[in-house]
């Protein structure tokens, strides 16, 4: 089954090999527009959290939606499979 990503009506991601890890979904790397992703700085909680995680704004043409997707870059076993990959909140509708 394809998932889709979007953003204000933009495509962000798209793809038949998204994995669900605990009612989230996960999209490959490969499959995300990295392009519309800005690395949002670290806060103490993420910090502390046990699988390296990395948030990061979506943002495109003067809107932005703040620490709206995420990726784990030390995961812990249980979060392996989706080491490194993207998943979505907030204003990101998952489909």
């Amino acid at each position: 089954m394809t998932r889709t990503a979007t953003w204000h009506g933009k495509v962000i991601a798209e793809s038949d090999r998204t994995q669900e890890v605990d009612g989230y979904v996960y999209f490959p790397r490969d499959s995300v527009r990295m392009d519309l992703l800005a690395t949002a700085p670290k806060t103490a909680d993420d910090l502390k959290c046990p699988h390296g995680v990395q948030f990061y704004d979506v943002a495109e043409e003067g809107a932005v939606s703040r620490r709206a997707a995420w990726s784990y870059e030390a995961p812990q076993p249980r979060m392996k499979p989706v080491d490194h990959w993207i998943g979505f909140w907030e204003d990101v509708q998952v489909k």
